[in-house]
């Protein structure tokens, strides 16, 4: 069965807080304050605690000036395998409509004395 590649990615800021004697997400305010990103704490404790899907490129780079880590050590993509009957992909490319073709067709029903 064919498979398909998902993509993930592991989020590790509280496990680089820890390294650092880190331990509360509001003791990382002041550091990223001196390095001129500005968050409030809630916003700070969503990206300590969660997992999140946008990040500013600055607020990146000052978590990795922080921390003393590279983006890598922070951000850590994983592929998920998974087989396409289980996601619903189509199984081959022959499969898929051609672009400008229409995906539905208008049928008429006809009685066989019409035909």
């Amino acid at each position: 069965m064919p498979e398909q590649r998902r993509i993930g990615y592991h989020w590790n800021l509280r496990a680089k807080m820890a390294q650092r004697n880190l331990w509360k997400s509001t003791e990382l305010m002041p550091l990223l304050k001196a390095r001129g990103i500005s968050l409030s704490e809630s916003q700070i404790y969503r990206l300590v605690t969660g997992t999140p899907e946008r990040i500013p490129a600055r607020t990146f780079a000052a978590l990795c000036d922080i921390l003393d880590c590279t983006p890598n050590d922070l951000f850590e993509p994983f592929v998920e395998m998974r087989a396409t009957q289980a996601v619903g992909a189509p199984t081959n490319m022959d499969e898929l409509p051609k672009p400008g073709t229409p995906i539905a067709h208008r049928i008429r029903v006809v009685d066989e004395d019409d035909v």
